[in-house]
């Protein structure tokens, strides 16, 4: 998604937000919502910022040639063109391509070999995008990960210091405390998976 359609669709938000907060006083973003929002908005504008002027003006003609309207207006020509095509000889006018439609045929293949590119062009941009936002949600979870543990591992050290608390083996307690050894499970699931 452009970056200037993520930030239309955060004002749009923010607006809705706006009107809720009117409305209910109370019902306001934390600030740390409203700040990982401005960090995903940085992030989509320096994504944005990297794409070439070529790569723009693909993507422009490929959204335009994935439209309605542009379906609309080449099943109208083809029809139009068939209807002259086949109808000329009875009206004694010029028949621009005789049937079998040579011309339109060149026509509706160029027409999709230019689709098809465009698209394709598109989507290896938006599939390269898409590894990198898994990448990084992949590194956001094993830090997760690792943070959880780390939780867990401090609240069991309180718990078996606490004079109040009794102290007893957690076993499932102690293995959450490990953070997960990623080859490990990555592994695994390549195991699983194949």
């Amino acid at each position: 998604m452009p970056a200037s359609s993520f930030l239309r669709g955060r004002a749009c938000y923010a607006g809705l937000m706006a009107d809720q907060d009117d409305i209910n006083p109370g019902n306001s973003l934390p600030s740390s919502v409203s700040e990982n929002i401005d960090t995903i908005a940085s992030y989509c504008e320096r994504n944005e910022e990297q794409v070439t002027t070529a790569q723009k003006l693909v993507e422009r003609v490929s959204l335009f040639l994935g439209s309605p309207s542009y379906f609309a207006v080449n099943a109208a020509f083809i029809v139009c063109w068939l209807a002259w095509n086949s109808l000329a000889p009875v009206f004694d006018l010029t028949q621009i391509d005789e049937p079998p439609f040579y011309w339109l045929q060149g026509f509706v293949s160029l027409n999709a070999f230019i689709i098809s590119t465009t698209v394709l062009i598109r989507q290896n941009r938006m599939s390269k995008l898409a590894e990198r936002n898994a990448h990084l949600d992949l590194q956001i979870s094993l830090l997760s990960d690792e943070k959880t543990s780390k939780i867990i591992a401090m609240l069991e050290e309180i718990r078996r210091e606490s004079p109040n608390l009794r102290d007893k083996v957690d076993h499932q307690a102690e293995e959450l405390a490990r953070p997960a050894d990623a080859p490990s499970v990555l592994g695994a699931i390549e195991r699983e998976t194949k």
